[in-house]
Parts: structure tokens; C-alpha cells; sequence
């Protein structure tokens, strides 16, 4: 009991500075798939994130996502696609006026899609991420970034066998945080 205790009191003063923040992106993504199709998708994305951490250290971020997706790939009209990502943060500090961040994490989602046995395929991610926030003040900042996302969608069924789609995901975006 004393090691959990004496555990939490170090957690909380290594984020004694660390703060709450809501934050959210607008971006463009291109998605080029792997798996001997030749295929890529361009789409727009807007994203929905809490945070927890210290602009100029470290941070864990869960986000929601939203893809406007507009291929054909899956089915004749593939439709809007929906993800969950938690990722951990790295920022950094050098007096600047801006703060650099690497980020890695992983996802899960689904896509609609309009065929006769399935109507959402679903997918599983991982992440890797880099940018920079742009301070405005202590509770306000912009964010510009890179995300890289390595795909794995679930089978689909084609009715004589399931086939396995892969993808790889760039995206490039800009978003705004307010911190409290």
C-alpha cells in the first residue's frame, strides 16, 4: 500500500504543471493501398481531441475523427469514415516562439459502405506524428502537424472469400487547442 501511494504522489508532481486541453483540426489526407490494388483515395478530415499534459513536455491525447471519404474502393459509394486514436506526445521546448512534437499512438474505426452483406468494414491504425504548436498566450495555441497512419481494414466478403485491405495514410493538417 505504501509503494501505490508513494507511486501516485511521484506521478502527480512530475504533472503537477499539466493541464486539461480540447483541441480541434481540419486536414487533407491520402490514402495509397497496399495490397497489390492500385488504388488511392484523397478526402478531407476533421478531428475532435482532449488531451492531458504540458505543451513543452509530454502528453496523452484521445481524438475522434471524421473522414469524408468519397471512393470507390470498398463498394460502388463508400461513405463517411469514423475513427478513436489515443496518442502519447513529446513536446518540446527551446524558446522559440514555437514547440516541435513527435506523437505515436494507434486507432480504430469503421467505414460505411453500402454493400449487400456488410454495411461497415472496420479498421485498426497506427500512428506516428509530428508538427508544432504555435503559443498565443497560456491557454491558446495553434498546431501544425504531419500524421503518418498504417491501415489495416477487416476482411471483406466477397461471398467466394474474404480479402484484407492495408493502406498507408498521410495527412497534413492545422488545428487550434485551448488549454485550461
Amino acid at each position: 500500500m505504501k509503494k501505490i501511494i508513494l507511486f501516485l504522489l511521484l506521478i502527480s508532481s512530475l504533472y503537477s504543471d499539466a493541464k486539461v486541453y480540447i483541441g480541434s483540426s481540419y486536414g487533407f489526407l491520402n490514402e495509397d493501398y497496399t495490397n497489390g490494388i492500385d488504388a488511392v483515395s484523397s478526402a478531407q478530415m476533421a478531428k475532435l481531441k482532449v488531451g492531458y499534459g504540458d505543451r513543452d513536455a509530454y502528453a496523452i491525447e484521445f481524438s475522434l475523427e471524421y473522414i469524408e471519404n468519397n471512393s470507390k474502393i470498398f463498394s460502388a459509394n463508400d461513405k463517411e469514415k469514423y475513427g478513436f486514436n489515443v496518442e502519447l506526445v513529446k513536446a518540446l521546448d527551446f524558446d522559440i516562439m514555437i514547440n516541435p512534437f513527435f506523437k505515436a499512438g494507434f486507432g480504430a474505426g469503421f467505414l460505411n459502405v453500402e454493400r449487400a452483406i456488410q454495411k461497415t468494414i472496420n479498421y485498426s491504425s497506427f500512428n506516428l506524428g509530428a508538427g508544432f504548436f504555435i503559443p498565443l498566450n497560456e491557454h491558446f495555441d495553434f498546431e501544425v502537424g504531419y500524421d503518418y497512419k498504417y491501415l489495416t481494414y477487416e476482411g471483406v466478403d466477397t461471398i467466394a472469400e474474404k480479402i484484407s485491405y492495408e493502406s498507408n495514410v498521410n495527412v497534413a493538417y492545422i488545428g487550434f487547442n485551448v488549454r485550461f
